[in-house]
């Protein structure tokens, strides 16, 4: 916390004094009578990472698709509470599909479209009304680096997305998110179907990222949210039992229940 004798000293690394790019407000989400988010609440500043750490069946995915209301898509889930991107409550939008183009989702399992990897690439761009070839070339192969895969696939762009490995379909589906040049990139367990070397460029590039949006990571992998959040949130049993610097929540957290489970006592 900061002390009022400590406001005078401004503090380039506090993330507090960014603004704030994602709020939820008393968010309590169920399916039918399960209650999945139990009046969950939290601040995300702008070009950050907040890491999302428990157990299975915690919350942690359900938190993800409330951001860009990918939740609708599960007839029987009720949200109440606010869940604001950047003061407006998503909620409230119209558009919702210019909030999934502002808000970036890739889920662990891939899910490629029946196009070459072009065009996987290529697709939302192009929806978007982007028409120029050489700025679609640049954009493709800009996404496909920062996902890892150019290097693999450059030589066979025209070849069928979904004729790729495991890990890379999941790579292709992280160039599409990054195609959309989201303000937000919501990951879900990304490195579930990728090798351990992969993973570790990858995680070097979301660093970059972060640089440009804010980054959302959900990861059954306690030490990957070390390595690269500035905030770690810990979800148990559908609800928010702490959310701190990362460091702080890794070492010193205020909940036994937290320290219990970062140090692999239960999982």
């Amino acid at each position: 916390m900061v002390t009022e004798s400590q406001t005078n000293e401004p503090d380039e690394a506090d993330a507090t004094n960014a603004p704030l790019q994602i709020e939820f407000r008393d968010v309590t989400v169920s399916y039918a009578d399960k209650v999945a988010l139990d009046n969950v609440s939290f601040q995300v500043p702008e070009k950050s990472i907040l890491g999302i750490i428990g157990p299975a069946n915690s919350g942690k995915t359900t938190l993800l698709k409330c951001i860009n209301r990918t939740i609708d898509f599960i007839d029987v889930a009720k949200v109440d509470g606010a869940v604001l991107v950047r003061d407006e409550d998503v909620n409230r939008m119209r558009n919702v599909y210019e909030l999934r183009r502002r808000v970036g989702m890739v889920f662990p399992l891939p899910v490629g479209l029946p196009l070459s990897i072009y065009e996987n690439v290529a697709y939302a761009p192009r929806r978007a009304g982007m028409t120029d070839r050489t700025e679609m070339d640049e954009l493709v192969e800009k996404c496909l680096q920062q996902s890892m895969l150019w290097d693999e696939v450059k030589d066979r762009l025209h070849s069928l997305g979904t004729k790729l490995s495991g890990g890379q379909q999941q790579r292709l589906t992280l160039a599409r998110a990054l195609s959309h040049r989201p303000e937000i990139l919501c990951l879900d367990e990304f490195s579930i179907a990728i090798d351990p070397v992969t993973t570790m460029k990858i995680e070097d590039v979301l660093l970059e990222l972060k640089n440009e949006m804010t980054i959302v990571l959900v990861t059954n992998l306690v030490q990957q949210a070390r390595r690269l959040a500035d905030q770690t949130m810990f979800l148990n049993a559908s609800e928010l039992v702490e959310i701190g610097e990362t460091e702080k929540i890794f070492t010193q957290p205020d909940n036994p229940v937290t320290y219990e489970y970062v140090t692999g006592g239960f999982g």
